[in-house]
């Protein structure tokens, strides 16, 4: 063969015909020639896994059971029922890893450990957003788990690490039972056969008992699910997702993408006047703010508050939403000035670590300020679902720029990654474990208690975990507060017990023993006896 290239050969067709360079032209028409062709996924190429342990048969049949289980639970909601789920998932994937040849580790156990304490809230509690928060977590750090990781690369991509997966997981797992051709059909077989005649055997001797006696009618109503034929595209969506989840997170098991490997390119050092300028004039006017704050909290800041025409309290309930948007600012000025902090000598080390660290510590001043400034909020209206959100992102920004100046003094910071997602992973454990509903409806409360107000606007669009502290309040107030959970806890009464939540069924035994009923007086209800008119409805 000669050097020279035909047309085909470089992206022409013969003849010249179609879009690109003219006939006879050697280039093709995106690229010249020699050029090898683009390949958009190469940066996957350094992280592909050293080995990949085929899927076993009985890794398959537990993801099978994986769908089976969420099929048949998960249709009534979450509850003790996704912790049923994950139980037989971890099977599945430790089954695959123990084939792989993996040994447990230390992050391992934290990881995982963290998962299963966030699967437990949707068991705890009703509300919606802590329940989808902590789900979600719970499968990121699931993911982290199997992954491994220690470098920002690692932990970052491994977090959503299922997700890409999910496909891969169904070919693998279909390659793996055709490779074990007649002898994987000899011992799934007879489980498939077995598992069957179980299910009408049950069937038949179930259905016997419960027409002979009705407390054990109950017994299994409560155990097992209603099946209606409308329900059936969805749950056989749900078992969609449980096999492919479980397959998933077997797949990663069985070897792992080592994140950790995927090239990073190292920011282009700056000059040093360049980068010091601009960060020592925003360490200048931090510095000026803490002076500022300092001055109001020591009480020698009078000639300040009287230019703002503003009281101590209402200066200090202003500008929270700000000092926010500010700390997570400073983060990312703070990674990307680490990004091109000049490196070339020993002194300009110093420097960095020197400019980076003060604003990280002047950062903790502004996350100080905006605490302070949500305290007299929250103390002045009270607390909300929504403030007590910002205030737990704010804390743990607070202890995100602590991580950071700790890296600062210490030889090496190798640990950090891992310490940002452990602290944001504890953050997310924390609020959902403490019940954000119910914390916010005693807040209020004990507000109500110690001053006589209460926004029942706030305290009425709560989930019934606030049942509880709501039931100290007196008289009409409690029944304009509650009566609109009533329809929720009907819905709830009729949950099944895997999909029900032990705040749910609290709730339920209060209103049992003192139901919320709206009584009309004249021509008012609870909500108007208390000044609640506008925006009312009977129930919600």
């Amino acid at each position: 063969m000669s050097g020279s290239s035909t047309p085909a050969a470089d992206g022409v067709p013969p003849g010249g015909g179609g879009v690109g360079p003219a006939a006879g032209s050697a280039a093709g028409p995106y690229r010249a020639p020699g050029t090898p062709a683009p390949q958009p996924f190469a940066w996957l190429r350094p992280s592909d896994p050293d080995r990949k342990a085929p899927a076993t048969g009985r890794t398959v049949f537990a993801a099978v059971l994986t769908g089976a289980l969420a099929s048949w639970l998960l249709a009534d909601g979450l509850g003790v029922n996704l912790l049923l789920c994950a139980a037989l998932t971890a099977v599945g994937a430790g089954i695959a890893a123990r084939a792989a040849g993996r040994r447990l580790r230390a992050w391992t156990v934290v990881w995982s450990a963290l998962a299963l304490a966030l699967l437990a809230v949707p068991a705890l509690y009703e509300a919606g957003w802590p329940v989808a928060l902590s789900t979600l977590w719970a499968v990121g750090l699931a993911s982290l788990a199997l992954h491994g990781g220690r470098r920002w690369s690692g932990v970052l991509l491994a977090l959503p690490g299922l997700l890409w997966q999910l496909v891969p997981a169904l070919g693998w797992a279909r390659k793996g039972l055709r490779g074990r051709g007649a002898v994987g059909r000899d011992r799934v077989v007879p489980v498939l056969k077995g598992v069957a005649v179980a299910a009408v055997l049950l069937a038949v001797f179930g259905g016997l008992f419960a027409s002979a006696d009705a407390a054990m009618a109950d017994v299994l109503g409560s155990l097992v699910p209603s099946l209606e034929l409308g329900e059936f595209p969805f749950r056989a969506a749900l078992f969609v997702l449980g096999l492919a989840t479980a397959l998933g997170f077997a797949h990663i098991a069985a070897g792992p993408r080592r994140w950790d490997r995927t090239p990073v390119r190292p920011g282009r050092a700056r000059g040093r006047l360049e980068w010091a300028l601009p960060l020592g004039a925003l360490n200048l006017m931090f510095g000026a703010f803490a002076v500022v704050q300092a001055m109001v909290v020591l009480g020698g800041g009078e000639s300040v508050l009287e230019r703002t025409g503003m009281s101590r309290s209402e200066y200090a309930r202003q500008g929270f939403w700000q000092l926010l948007v500010v700390t997570l600012l400073t983060l990312v000025v703070v990674a990307v000035a680490k990004r091109w902090a000049p490196r070339g000598t020993e002194a300009d080390r110093r420097l960095a670590r020197l400019l980076l660290g003060a604003l990280c510590l002047l950062t903790l001043v502004v996350v100080a300020s905006a605490l302070g400034r949500m305290w007299f909020y929250v103390d002045a209206s009270g607390l909300t679902t929504l403030r007590l959100w910002v205030l737990a992102v704010e804390l743990w920004l607070g202890v995100v720029f602590l991580l950071l100046i700790a890296s600062g003094l210490t030889p090496s910071a190798d640990w950090l990654p891992r310490a940002v997602v452990l602290s944001a992973a504890l953050a997310a454990a924390v609020y959902g474990l403490i019940g954000p509903d119910a914390l916010v409806a005693e807040q209020n409360v004990a507000r109500f208690e110690r001053t006589g107000q209460i926004d029942l606007r706030n305290v009425r669009s709560l989930s019934v975990d606030a049942v509880p502290a709501l039931d100290r309040l007196p008289g009409d107030y409690r029944t304009c507060a509650l009566n609109v959970v009533v329809p929720d806890l009907a819905q709830i009464g009729s949950t099944p017990w895997y999909a029900a939540s032990l705040a749910g069924a609290r709730a339920r035994d209060i209103l049992a023993e003192r139901p919320a009923v709206d009584r009309l007086v004249g021509t008012e209800y609870a909500c108007d006896r208390v000044g609640l008119r506008r925006g009312y409805s009977l129930g919600g």
